[in-house]
């Protein structure tokens, strides 16, 4: 504000400074646009950092591309924020694409921003995989949950548990390849499922592993108390369409609409390549509303 009153005062005085102006207009715009969008984030654990994972729906390598191509939406949108992204399990297809991949999102908010993506989004196009050229849809599935601090007690007991080794798929070096160094563990209540397979030792993806079980269970024990406490009319947003969150039209107009919001995008090509706060911004305060109805 102190650089933009300034520049108006050269400009008053004769100096051509129309330039600079735009451009601190521009800072600032953007500036209160993230505080803005920030001052949605009041939950729990909306600062936390995030766990992400993506599934492929039905459809062999067709869902197995838009998989990835969902993958890369989000690693884009963490560069664009300055968020630090680890990868803790990549499971290739086998054409094209990816069968699962969970990875987590490191940033101040990242988990209250990225809770606006969980569920299933549709994707329409002309199939690359389709010799005749005919338009398919795909669908694909996210989920995220905190990654929650270690001194918050999450009891899991040793019998619940199934822990299986296994020789890594993924890439990482002959040492990775050639021993048993994966780690798979099974909540047998829950039926969760984790696996690592990202570090060299066995012990390091165990722990990775253990991590990201604790943070489902954690998000699950959630999940139950916020059903239990929102009211019917609070909760509307996230079920109205809870199989299909969002659709990414490319053919044969280009569109990224919001179900649950109705919001839309036309640069369909900004939105993959990680454009997506007016997506996640339009869904907080969505919720705010909502919160306020209900009130």
């Amino acid at each position: 504000m102190e650089d933009i009153s300034a520049y108006f005062e050269l400009a008053r005085e004769g100096e051509s400074v129309e330039g600079d102006i735009q451009a601190e207009l521009g800072r600032l715009e953007s500036f209160l646009g993230t505080v803005e969008t920030e001052s949605l984030l009041n939950g729990e654990n909306d600062h936390l950092n995030a766990i992400v994972t993506i599934h492929p729906g039905a459809g062999g390598t067709e869902s197995q591309d838009w998989a990835q191509m969902l993958l890369r939406m989000y690693l884009r949108w963490a560069e664009r924020h300055g968020f630090r992204t680890e990868m803790l399990d990549l499971q290739d297809g086998e054409e094209a694409g990816i069968k699962s991949a969970t990875f987590t999102v490191n940033g101040e908010h990242a988990y209250g921003l990225l809770m606006s993506e969980i569920g299933v989004h549709r994707l329409v196009r002309i199939s690359p995989f389709d010799a005749n050229k005919r338009r398919h849809t795909s669908f694909a599935s996210v989920f995220v949950s905190p990654e929650i601090d270690e001194s918050i007690e999450i009891k899991i007991e040793d019998k619940d548990l199934r822990v299986d080794t296994f020789r890594s798929t993924g890439a990482g070096g002959q040492h990775v390849n050639t021993t048993d160094s994966a780690v798979r563990i099974t909540h047998m209540p829950s039926g969760i499922v984790v696996t690592c397979q990202n570090e060299r030792s066995q012990h390091k993806n165990r722990d990775v592993a253990f991590k990201v079980l604790r943070s489902k269970l954690y998000e699950v024990e959630l999940e139950k108390r916020r059903q239990e406490s929102q009211r019917q009319e609070d909760a509307k947003l996230d079920i109205d369409f809870g199989s299909q969150i969002r659709s990414y039209v490319l053919h044969p107009y280009r569109l990224v609409k919001d179900h649950r919001t109705k919001f839309e995008v036309g640069d369909a090509d900004r939105v993959l390549d990680g454009d997506l706060d007016g997506l996640i911004k339009a869904y907080l305060l969505a919720k705010r509303d909502r919160g306020s109805k209900a009130a």
